[in-house]
């Protein structure tokens, strides 16, 4: 069964393009599943799939000769008379594919379509030697959209920027599902997963291998125990500002070695750092980002997470699908969660009351942000202006 994702169309209709279609992501987030897919929907059959990370396929490209990968591929029962399409999986496996990629691309016209699990590589590999050839797409866990897709649950979109509590949805979609999101996150295998148990062993899973794949393949970092140990670290502090100082000292590294693990960290899409938002430096706090992971449910791996940093965590990747998050605070230790595409105040409250909408009035009066909401995770007994999280699909 294959549940459509919200990127599918931009990704189909590039896929018929000359240029190459570049597929990014974190690990597990569904790349394979959707490359496949475009193979069968694009009106070109002259098509090939190749998952590098077997061996004989990566000893295609392991060939100086690029017309005898060409006359490869021909081998594999394309025709040499019609336009190929060449899809590759995992190219983050194969360090010299680029140049191959180009010069096919160059002399016989050939599509590609390629995947890789990291931006951190894809995005330096692609940087000069496809210049302008290529499209880059990146692949997220699933939003709460999605999410419901892939359970064939309806749902409707909402103007959740507005409007009161929406009382109807949150009864059929919170408890089962909502709550569900966040605890265990978005990753596409997890959701379908029929067992709190499985969901688990699935998070596990992932986390391993990014550790002993991802980490391997992609850095020259000494010992993997530092990272995870790090990884471990950040969990319990999401939405905190990333501290160097204090976090090379509770994990006994260096603060340039933070500093460059946390930054993999971000490349590999393990974790986001977010920027403050900033009019006046004067006033604000302007250096210090905070951190969010890419998954609750992977983040619950790791850590022991309070419930108002979960969902906090889960609203950020919500936004995040929408566009620009960042946050906003004052020396005096007051802060706004979220400012979203810089016209959008947003405080997070587990359970919102109308002191909190008070107080989020006057900071985003006092920055001139236009427009403000409070989202809730659950039903407030009397107050109804904020949003149901549950409504950001």
């Amino acid at each position: 069964m294959f549940y459509k994702r919200k990127v599918y169309t931009d990704l189909l209709l590039h896929a018929q393009t000359p240029l190459v279609t570049v597929l990014t992501g974190m690990r597990r987030t569904g790349k394979t599943t959707l490359i496949q897919q475009l193979l069968l929907d694009i009106p070109n059959k002259n098509s090939l799939y190749l998952d590098l990370q077997r061996p004989d396929n990566r000893e295609l490209f392991d060939e100086k000769n690029y017309e005898a990968i060409q006359k490869s591929f021909i081998a594999r029962g394309l025709s040499a008379s019609e336009p190929m399409v060449i899809a590759l999986d995992e190219i983050q496996l194969a360090p010299d594919v680029s140049s191959a990629i180009k010069y096919l691309s160059d002399h016989h016209k050939i599509k590609f379509i390629v995947t890789g699990s990291s931006s951190y590589y894809l995005k330096n590999l692609f940087s000069e030697s496809l210049s302008g050839r290529k499209k880059l797409f990146e692949l997220h866990p699933l939003d709460f959209g999605e999410f419901l897709t892939f359970k064939e649950i309806s749902f409707s979109q909402t103007d959740w920027e507005k409007g009161e509590f929406n009382t109807p949805e949150y009864s059929r979609l919170s408890s089962s599902y909502y709550e569900e999101y966040i605890r265990f996150g978005g990753f596409p295998q997890v959701v379908l997963a029929q067992s709190e148990i499985e969901k688990r062993d699935l998070l596990s899973d992932i986390m391993s291998s990014y550790v002993n794949i991802d980490i391997r393949s992609l850095a020259d970092f000494s010992d993997e125990r530092n990272l995870y140990s790090l990884a471990k670290l950040l969990a319990g502090r999401i939405g905190s500002r990333v501290e160097y100082t204090n976090l090379s000292q509770l994990v006994g590294l260096s603060r340039p070695t933070v500093t460059n693990y946390i930054s993999f960290f971000e490349k590999t899409y393990l974790i986001n750092t977010v920027p403050v938002y900033t009019k006046s430096v004067d006033r604000e706090i302007v250096k210090s980002r905070k951190l969010y992971f890419c998954d609750t449910g992977l983040a619950n791996t790791l850590a022991e997470i309070s419930s108002g940093a979960q969902f906090e965590n889960t609203l950020f990747n919500q936004l995040a699908g929408i566009g620009q998050v960042q946050y906003f605070a004052l020396k005096t230790g007051h802060e706004i969660d979220f400012i979203l595409n810089n016209n959008l105040a947003i405080e997070a409250k587990e359970t919102p009351l109308e002191k909190n909408l008070t107080h989020l009035t006057h900071m985003a009066t006092s920055i001139r942000i236009p427009n403000f909401r409070l989202i809730g995770r659950h039903q407030s007994p009397k107050f109804t202006n904020y949003t149901w999280a549950g409504s950001i699909l």
